[in-house]
């Protein structure tokens, strides 16, 4: 479940569908308590054909929001099973209505206090914690309209990488770079003095030293950056990397790792290296995509306290040539 929350909203059926499982796993807990024999999955069809009577496989799918196929499968589990008939339709021969069976009839009556005591739990744990969750659920409901589908494949096209430029800094992208970083640092670590100096002060820490930042940009926004700063004659630190959280897998941190690596061998540059953390293990796995080689230690010298990855980049087209 942790992997699938860090996912977030892309992976919201499958969280569902976990929650889903939970909430059937109580009610037939409950129900095995009790001595009773239903299960929870068969609920909305057994308490449609208690409320309503006999009901079309069409009419039950349409009301409880299932497809035909479920329906239809769960109900010649429950007519195997013995709880649901099939009856003639009066009005029309040729259609066939589910009903409930006599036991199916005594189980369910049976459930009534189990359900009321469900909905009291269940509403009091959700007034404990301050949610309104069936109108929040509702309105999601509506949310999800038809063309929902197209405005993704939509809102998609607008973030393919095909869009995606890499630019270099420009004084009006000057708080992109501390607004970008700040932001990746306080969701893993927090801003250390060194990451406020360099972020407060991108001219004078890093280009007047003869490092360059760059962003990328995806149509009017900003959505990531990282520097080449000079350390010593030759010697460069890719730092101060960072994607927005929405826009990751995108491939933008990757065509940054290509920009700064392809202005590195610009600049006839002979070392290049960087510093991390190995909790951050998509970022690591990337560097090593990159061509960035682990070192045995932590780097000496290191300016920052979150560092535990040592990684320097082999230029293996050059290599290959030699």
């Amino acid at each position: 479940m942790e992997y699938i929350e860090q996912l977030g909203l892309v992976a919201l059926g499958s969280r569902m569908r976990a929650v889903s499982d939970r909430l059937y796993a109580t009610a037939d807990e409950v129900y095995r308590l009790t001595g009773l024999n239903i299960q929870g999955r068969w609920l909305p069809l057994l308490r449609i054909l208690h409320d309503r009577g006999p009901q079309t496989i069409g009419d039950i799918a349409d009301a409880i929001g299932q497809t035909h196929s479920a329906v239809s499968q769960l109900a010649d589990k429950l007519i195997e099973q013995g709880w649901v008939d099939v009856v003639a339709d009066p009005n029309d021969k040729r259609r066939r209505r589910l009903t409930l069976t006599a036991r199916a009839a005594d189980e369910l009556r049976a459930a009534k206090p189990l359900w009321r005591a469900i909905e009291d739990l269940f509403a009091q744990h959700c007034r404990e914690h301050g949610i309104d969750l069936l109108n929040t659920l509702a309105t999601f409901e509506r949310a999800l309209a038809p063309t929902l589908a197209d405005a993704i494949v939509a809102h998609a096209a607008a973030n393919d990488r095909r869009a995606l430029r890499i630019v270099p800094f420009a004084p009006a992208l000057r708080e992109h770079f501390y607004r970008l970083n700040e932001a990746w640092l306080r969701k893993y670590f927090y801003v250390e003095e060194i990451d406020h100096r360099v972020l407060s002060n991108p001219e004078t820490e890093i280009l007047e030293r003869g490092g360059t930042i760059l962003f990328a940009t995806l149509g009017e926004d900003i959505v990531g950056t990282c520097a080449l700063m000079p350390e010593s004659d030759g010697v460069y630190e890719l730092t101060k990397m960072a994607v927005e959280e929405q826009r990751q897998g995108l491939g933008i941190g990757r065509a940054l790792l290509e920009a700064a690596i392809a202005e590195f061998r610009r600049r006839d540059g002979r070392t290049l290296f960087l510093e991390t953390n190995s909790k951050l293990t998509p970022a690591v796995r990337l560097y090593e995509s990159m061509g960035f080689e682990h070192q045995i230690s932590i780097k000496p010298d290191s300016h920052y306290a979150r560092a535990d990855v040592y990684m320097v980049w082999r230029d293996t087209e050059t290599a290959n040539r030699d």
